[in-house]
C-alpha cells in the first residue's frame, strides 16, 4: 500500500459517522448492508449517509453491488488487512524496549 492511500482510508475513518458506517458494514459482514439497514444502525440522516458511503467508497473500504433496485454495500476486509499491514510492517524496528513491556499501558 502506498502512503497516499493509507492517509485516504485514515482520513475517510477519521470522522464519527463514517467509522460508525463502517462498523456497521464490519458487523453486516459477506451479506452486507442496504442503505436503510445502516440507516436503522446509525444516527445518520440519509443525505448524511450517502455523502458518507460516496467518501468511503472513493477510499476502497467500501465495495457495493446492485441487488435489483437495492444497493447492497459491504466493508472492504482487503483494504482494512492492507492497511493494517501498511501500519504494522516495520513493526519494532530499531526499538531497545520491546512492545510486550507496554502491555497495559494506555495511550
Amino acid at each position: 500500500m502506498k502512503s497516499e492511500a493509507a492517509v485516504d482510508i485514515m482520513s475517510a475513518l477519521s470522522q464519527k459517522a463514517r467509522l460508525d458506517v463502517f462498523r456497521t458494514l464490519v458487523r453486516a459482514g459477506d451479506d452486507g448492508a442496504t442503505p436503510s439497514a445502516i440507516l436503522a444502525e446509525t444516527d445518520i440522516g440519509p443525505t448524511g449517509l450517502s455523502f458518507h458511503l460516496k467518501t468511503l467508497l472513493h477510499a476502497g473500504l467500501v465495495e457495493v453491488e446492485a441487488a435489483g433496485r437495492q444497493r447492497i454495500y459491504r466493508a472492504n476486509y482487503q483494504a482494512m488487512r492492507e492497511l493494517v499491514s501498511f501500519l504494522t510492517e516495520a513493526c519494532c524496528t530499531g526499538l531497545t524496549v520491546a512492545p510486550a513491556e507496554f502491555e497495559g499501558e494506555k495511550t
